[in-house]
């Protein structure tokens, strides 16, 4: 094996393998290993342009003579080899002579090593496993590989973000997760160690991410190389700052998104729409945001409005602003066979195809194929239909579902796009999806852009993304759950995020165990980063199968507003629109920090308090920005929460005004009106008021 320097980079070469390791901005590296003569272009998450950085590369010459053969009568085989370090300012990475490489910090304190395990004696671990950290298996009559990255497991480690999974656990030590996106899942595959790193798996393709206790495992089915960048850093912050400086920072949130989104399915028609617009202001209740949700359209792939159901598109757009309200239409990649665009895109190549079988990926409410968001030409395509059916008649923001995109079934090896199989590259679809809309809107001149996306990968943050955690069940255990889905989201890079309040599917509107529920959710809402009611709301209306020109139309759920669950739930709701409106400021400075540096609007208790062991193991309650404890309640007939107070301050309860010292659990009241909320002493924020 060869070993030498190459500019900034340094270089481990043997026969058609390349490694290169070399800075990728402030205490940061890049690594990227391929089995051919040339290392892939594709830079997938790592797009951001990066400051030239001069790292301190040395070369050291060691005995590497096998202790074994140290005898006089093996003295004439005495070998020698070559080790190397590299180091950009807090990281610092060691290569052995033979090629394995580990990471430190500047204390020199190891963060992480790769996992090797084969018979050489002066491995320290001597075992006849041959078992590498690195592998790049050619998958057979293709020119595509197969690969495996390992590393140690520590006992002391815990690991935080990757994204949205449906599980309980914040911690992922001890999990094994998709590399993959589905309906409520998306892979974002950065995490934040508490062992002073960060990690981003630079690959987009279908894989899996072990956490265990013997070993962390990444794999991808097929790929050209491996690619992963590792960030050192002092805390939790200063990690998550290095990781968005390369992968970009989500732009400043449009002041209309901090505000109340009211969302069902679905407003049918203009008509109803505006009655519920005109009924929060005629009640005096803010609202910024109110959205006319899919199957307003002429047909799946068409991108316009029904004429019949939508009749005046301009003037209900008008109306809206007039009353300071924001319209969002839904738009779905689906295209349908009937679709006036769907000739032009299939001869332009511009829709997924499939390599075998039928090339329709969903039939629901028609026979659709998805457009395929990772060709330039198709982002281009769709937004241009968008532009001229939606945003000439004023709409701004859109909501672009089906984000993963959602596949019937998810048969990734069947599907191929511009970008290559799915296999090596789907899990850039959400990118790709919001890149188009957002080059879109800003070469149209719009300055303050913001999609809601059903997904989200590496990146997705810098192409204004608000996601959500997709069509979750209505009740406490996945409410619980999207509590660490939306925390995990923030370690992984992604700053806004949001769920249905009251989740999407099954909450019955008479039933009194969901309206205990929602009451719950909606306070838990107030203090997201996006406060936004959304469900699907059974039983479904009845009405008869209804055609219009020949297209099938989709009923909708019951109604969704603040006084669709009876009075005594509305005046429960109610205060929460106002405590959310009185925190405005607060919640600007939190998104202008989230553009500037970074930093989750929600995050861990540890992001905050990473001196204190207790903040790494808790998982049912989070910061709200620097100065706020959010602990929501999230068990049925609960009038009480424990809540552990990080030490080195004072806390005070916004409900009672009781104060208490950190670094211990207490009790505090929480009646169904209630979420509790703990200020750090010294801040005065107007929570719970006289009127509220």
């Amino acid at each position: 094996m060869d070993m030498y320097q190459e500019g900034n980079r340094l270089v481990l070469a043997q026969g058609n393998s390349q490694l290169w390791i070399e800075p990728w901005g402030e205490n940061s590296l890049r690594i990227r290993m391929t089995a051919k003569p040339q290392m892939d272009e594709n830079d997938w998450a790592l797009t951001e342009p990066m400051p030239e950085i001069k790292p301190e590369i040395t070369f050291e010459t060691i005995d590497v003579t096998d202790p074994w053969y140290k005898t006089e009568e093996f003295a004439k085989y005495h070998m020698t080899g070559t080790q190397a370090t590299l180091k950009n300012g807090k990281i610092e990475a060691r290569v052995s002579h033979e090629g394995w490489i580990s990471f430190y910090n500047q204390k020199g304190e190891l963060l992480t090593e790769e996992y090797w395990r084969n018979r050489n004696r002066l491995n320290r671990y001597c075992v006849p496993l041959r078992v590498d950290a690195r592998e790049l298996k050619p998958v057979q009559g293709g020119s595509d590989f197969e690969l495996a990255a390992r590393f140690e497991a520590f006992d002391d480690e815990k690991i935080f973000g990757m994204g949205q999974y449906q599980h309980r656990h914040l911690d992922k030590k001890g999990a094994t997760l998709e590399l993959a996106h589905r309906n409520s899942q998306a892979s974002v595959p950065f995490y934040v160690s508490s062992r002073g790193y960060g990690f981003l798996w630079n690959n987009p393709a279908i894989g899996t991410a072990t956490f265990g206790t013997n070993k962390t495992e990444w794999s991808a089915k097929r790929t050209q190389k491996l690619d992963y960048f590792i960030t050192a850093g002092d805390s939790p912050a200063e990690i998550e700052k290095q990781y968005t400086f390369a992968t970009g920072r989500t732009p400043m949130m449009p002041e209309y998104g901090m505000g109340y989104w009211q969302c069902k399915l679905r407003y049918r028609t203009q008509d109803e729409l505006l009655a519920v617009a005109r009924e929060h202001k005629r009640r005096g209740l803010p609202l910024d945001v109110i959205v006319v949700d899919f199957f307003h359209w002429t047909m799946q792939g068409d991108f316009k409005f029904e004429p019949r159901d939508w009749s005046d598109p301009e003037g209900m757009v008008r109306e809206l602003r007039e009353m300071g309200i924001e319209p969002v239409v839904s738009v779905w990649p689906t295209i349908d066979e009937r679709s006036e665009n769907f000739g032009k895109m299939a001869s332009k190549g511009y829709l997924v195809s499939a390599d075998r079988g039928s090339n329709l990926h969903m039939t629901w409410m028609g026979n659709t194929v998805f457009y395929d968001a990772t060709h330039p030409g198709a982002q281009k395509f769709v937004w241009e239909r968008c532009k001229e059916n939606y945003y000439t008649k004023g709409i701004r923001c859109f909501w672009l579902d089906e984000a993963e995109p959602e596949y019937g079934p998810y048969d990734f090896d069947n599907y191929r796009y511009w970008a290559g199989p799915a296999l090596s590259c789907t899990n850039t679809y959400p990118v790709g999806y919001a890149k188009g809309f957002y080059e879109g809107l800003k070469e149209a001149g719009e300055k303050d852009i913001l999609s809601l996306v059903r997904c989200a990968w590496a990146g997705s943050q810098k192409y204004a993304t608000l996601t959500w955690s997709g069509d979750i069940y209505s009740n406490f255990r996945s409410m619980r759950e999207q509590l660490q889905a939306g925390l995990s989201m923030a370690m992984a890079g992604i700053p806004w995020w949001t769920s249905d309040i009251g989740g999407f599917i099954g909450g019955d509107i008479s039933d009194p165990a969901f309206r205990e529920l929602l009451v719950r959710w909606f306070q838990w809402g107030a203090f997201c980063p996006v406060f936004r009611m959304h469900g699907e709301r059974s039983p479904w209306h009845e009405r008869e199968v209804e055609f219009i020109n020949n297209v099938r139309q989709l009923t909708s759920g019951q109604d969704n507003e603040l006084w669709s669950f009876g009075e005594d739930v509305y005046e429960l709701l109610k205060p929460y629109l106002f405590i959310r409106e009185r925190l405005r400021p607060y919640i600007r400075q939190l998104m202008r920090d989230a553009s500037e540096t970074g930093a989750p609007v929600m995050r861990p208790l540890f992001y905050d308090f990473q001196q204190d062991d207790h903040c790494w193991n808790v998982e049912d309650a989070y910061m709200f920005g620097p100065d706020l404890l959010i602990a929501p309640v999230m068990e049925a007939g609960a009038e009480t929460r424990e809540i552990y107070l990080p030490k080195g301050c004072r806390w005070v309860d916004a409900y009672t005004g009781e104060a208490y010292e950190g670094g211990q659990r207490v009790t505090v009241p929480a009646p169904l009106g209630i979420i509790p909320v703990m200020m750090r002493e010294g801040c005065n924020y107007p929570i719970y008021t006289k009127e509220c």
